[in-house]
């Protein structure tokens, strides 16, 4: 993965702790401390009870492939030497409705399927920036 002039995410209020425990290699989600429902992405008030408290809470970094795209366009010069490259939209095993998305750190985009199970990966960019990536897995 080329790192050169590459675009960073961009951290806000709500994603701020989820990138810091992703920094360490941890995938974490939100859980409702009203109800206990799990919740990915981040958001300041609970779908389901409406309480505003919640904490951030380990999960397993598995799920299945819900969706993908292969871009084939050089969108960016910095990243030309990547394309084509698959980014998907992964069903956490934890909850049918979080999804959370990276691009595929190996493997052939041709080979990707619905529901192929997946793993997440972690790629430190630099010092300040880890990304979420994923590998089919066994």
């Amino acid at each position: 993965m080329g790192t050169a002039q590459r675009p960073r995410p961009e951290v806000d209020r709500d994603s701020a702790p989820w990138w810091e425990a992703v920094r360490r290699h941890e995938l974490t989600v939100q859980k409702c401390e009203g109800c206990g429902v799990l919740r990915f992405p981040a958001r300041a008030v609970c779908n389901k009870c409406r309480s505003r408290e919640w904490a951030w809470v380990p999960v397993r970094g598995t799920g299945t492939v819900y969706s993908w795209i292969v871009n084939h366009q050089v969108f960016m010069r910095s990243m030309a030497d990547e394309v084509p490259f698959a980014v998907l939209a992964v069903r956490l095993d934890e909850g049918a409705d979080m999804l959370m998305y990276g691009d595929l750190a190996e493997g052939d985009p041709a080979a990707l399927r619905p529901g192929l199970p997946v793993e997440a990966v972690f790629t430190d960019v630099d010092e300040a920036t880890t990304l979420v990536r994923w590998r089919e897995r066994d």
